[in-house]
Parts: C-alpha cells; sequence; structure tokens
C-alpha cells in the first residue's frame, strides 16, 4: 500500500512540474517547487491532503518562518494545479539585507580564481547579471569592438539587457577557448558554482578573509545594484539595469549600504581628454572640475 501511494505521488508531481513547464515558469521555480513537494513527501505528508500537509510544516522546528513560508507557497501552487481546497497557513518570512562586500575583496577574490572563474567573477561585477543568465551568454552576443554585450535571454522573465563592458573584462573573455556557441562552455550551473566555492574557500584561506566565505555569484548582482544607486540615487536607472519588471524588486536596494562612507573612496585628477576617458574606462566618475583640472572618484 506504502509503495502504491508513493508510485502515486511520485506521478503526480512530475505531472505537475510538466504543467508548470508548459504555463511557462522558469526553470529554477520548476526545480525549487518540485524539491519542496519531494520533501513534503519524504517527511510523510500526503500531497492530496492538505491537512497533512500543514500537520508536516507545523512540526519542522528547525524550518525558519521564511522556509515555511516558501514551501506553502509551492504546495500552494500543487493544490491550485490539481484543484485541492486548503486553508493555508499563514507563515510569513522576514526580508533579510543581502551581504554587500567591499570592492577590494571582489577584485581580490577575481585575481586569485582561476581564469574562467575570475572571468565569470568580473562579468557579473560589470553587468548585475544572474549567474544562469551568464553561463546562457553566446559569444555572437559579445561585440569586441565596441565593448558591448547584448543578452536576449534573461531569467525569471526579466527584460532584455545591453551592457557596456571593460577592456579587462574583453581581453578575459578573449582567453577563453572557443569551443562551443556558449562562452563558458556547456558544463552545468552545480559544477561551475561547486567550482567558484572550492576557490572561493582556498582565497579566504590564503587571503586571511573569513568574509570572502559569503560571497557567492549573486551577491555581485545585490553589489551592483547597491552602487549604481549610490552613484545615480535613480532607482529606475538601476531596474533597467538589473532587467527588473517590478520596482518592488529593486526598491531594496535603497537601504543598503553608504559605499563611500564605509568604504572610502580613490580619487584622481585628469587634464586631458585621453587621461579622463582611461580613468572613466577603470570605475572612476566624473566629480567636477578645478582650475581646467577635472577630479574624479572610485569606490575602494
Amino acid at each position: 500500500m506504502q509503495n502504491t501511494y508513493s508510485n502515486q505521488a511520485t506521478s503526480n508531481t512530475i505531472q505537475f512540474s510538466w504543467r508548470l513547464k508548459k504555463d511557462g515558469f522558469a526553470e529554477r521555480t520548476i526545480i525549487n517547487y518540485s524539491k519542496f513537494l519531494g520533501l513534503l513527501e519524504k517527511l510523510g505528508a500526503n500531497l492530496s491532503n492538505p491537512e497533512s500537509v500543514k500537520s508536516i510544516i507545523a512540526l519542522q522546528s528547525n524550518w525558519s518562518m521564511s522556509t515555511k513560508a516558501t514551501v506553502v507557497s509551492a504546495y500552494a501552487k500543487y493544490a491550485s494545479t490539481n484543484n485541492i481546497q486548503w486553508n493555508r497557513p499563514k507563515y510569513r518570512g522576514t526580508a533579510k539585507l543581502p551581504f554587500i562586500p567591499l570592492e577590494s575583496e571582489i577584485d581580490a577574490l577575481i585575481a586569485y580564481c582561476g581564469k574562467k572563474i575570475s572571468t565569470i567573477l568580473l562579468l557579473l561585477k560589470e553587468t548585475g547579471m544572474r549567474i544562469g543568465e551568464a553561463l546562457d551568454l553566446e559569444w555572437q552576443g559579445v561585440n569586441f569592438e565596441s565593448r558591448v554585450i547584448l543578452f536576449n535571454r534573461p531569467e525569471k522573465h526579466s527584460n532584455a539587457r545591453v551592457f557596456k563592458v571593460s577592456e579587462k573584462l574583453c581581453s578575459m573573455l578573449l582567453r577563453l577557448k572557443k569551443d562551443d556557441k556558449l562562452i563558458f562552455g556547456t558544463g552545468s550551473k552545480h559544477s561551475v558554482i561547486c567550482n567558484f566555492n572550492h576557490q572561493r574557500r582556498r582565497a579566504a584561506v590564503a587571503l586571511a578573509n573569513p568574509r570572502f566565505g559569503q560571497i557567492h555569484f549573486h551577491t555581485l548582482r545585490h553589489w551592483k545594484a547597491t552602487t549604481e544607486y549610490h552613484k545615480t540615487k535613480d532607482i529606475l536607472y538601476v531596474m533597467r539595469v538589473l532587467g527588473h519588471k517590478s520596482i518592488n524588486n529593486t526598491l531594496i536596494y535603497t537601504h543598503l549600504v553608504d559605499f563611500e562612507q564605509s568604504d572610502g573612496v580613490h580619487s584622481a585628477t585628469a587634464t586631458t581628454i585621453e587621461q579622463a576617458q582611461k580613468l572613466i574606462e577603470s570605475g572612476f566618475e566624473y566629480v567636477t572640475e578645478i582650475d581646467a583640472v577635472k577630479l574624479f572618484r572610485k569606490r575602494k
């Protein structure tokens, strides 16, 4: 009897995943929902019985309120898809502000990591892409002459974007093998993340900075958004950089760290157009002009 139910539950979960895929849900959403439903089954929940599901969730004392709320959302979609009526429990997670590293820490990590990982890190730093988007990037989307990346395959139903990137990033991209239409090859995202985690741990020890352990690929998206908002105070511009369709997803970055106070700034001057151009290309922003000398700054 138990095996019969288990087989039926697995079949229902597969059908549910296929229904989400046909409805156009993002691959990551489908994977996460299926994972949480599988976890509920493993813990003994009967997905056809919402009271059973609610009991299992309530009994998980080691789950945070955010985790419970996420699992409830996954089951709510399953219940809706299968015409199951239930009184949804009221779990509300507490939003946490993301960790924002110093730019000097990001640059040190980029310098330490191997060729492929360091290139991915610099790409994420300059563009704010998601790691899945970066791994989907094709050679044909990069114009090396104008240093422009055109990206038309965004995740999570975001908007397509165009990025102006540095000469350094273009040079690092050109060092990679061109064996595939994808810049970073056909390896899985999981393997790339594992590779980065290994190099990050080694960097934390070698450079005596345990904060590296808090830097993930997505951290660089948070860093990009925060620094762009700090520079421009234009939340709509940041929204376009990230590709968000809803400004509510972007507003969190108005509450984060003031880098100019916490990290300090580098200053530089230019008296010619060529000098000013090089400073801008290396990340400096124009401040003002005094006695025909242009002043620039960049956060450390």
